[in-house]
């Protein structure tokens, strides 16, 4: 089973940047996809954007442009720059795995979630 942990949340003002993290431990195969979701108060869980273990990515188009996922194998660890940001973007973000290859938008695809983050975008 691997065990995922988010940092990196916080306030930031519109138009600002923050960059999360998710390190993985426990059973941290390197073929894991790994991916970024988001849920908004009174809103469903929502993907963000999703990376294979040789660097594929996806991304929903609400962040194309202004979200970068990337990782580092060797630290077990995915990255999400987030530039421009906007108040809508405000939510708990959250790290997922799956240990499935491909590239994957559905919440039900990944058997393993943080705890999330909080990022607040004011305006």
């Amino acid at each position: 089973q691997v065990q995922l942990i988010e940092s990196g949340g916080g306030l930031v003002q519109a138009v600002g940047s923050l960059r999360l993290s998710c390190a993985a431990s426990g059973r941290t195969y390197s073929t894991y996809t790994k991916a970024w979701f988001r849920q908004a108060p009174r809103q469903a869980r929502e993907f963000v954007a999703a990376i294979t273990w040789n660097s594929s990515t996806d991304y929903a188009d609400s962040v194309k442009g202004r979200f970068t996922i990337s990782r580092d194998k060797a630290k077990n660890t995915v990255y999400l720059q987030m530039n421009s940001l906007k108040p809508e973007d405000t939510a708990v973000y959250y790290c997922a795995a799956t240990i499935k290859t491909g590239l994957f938008r559905a919440r039900y695809s990944y058997e393993a979630w943080g705890q999330g983050t909080q990022v607040t975008v004011s305006s």
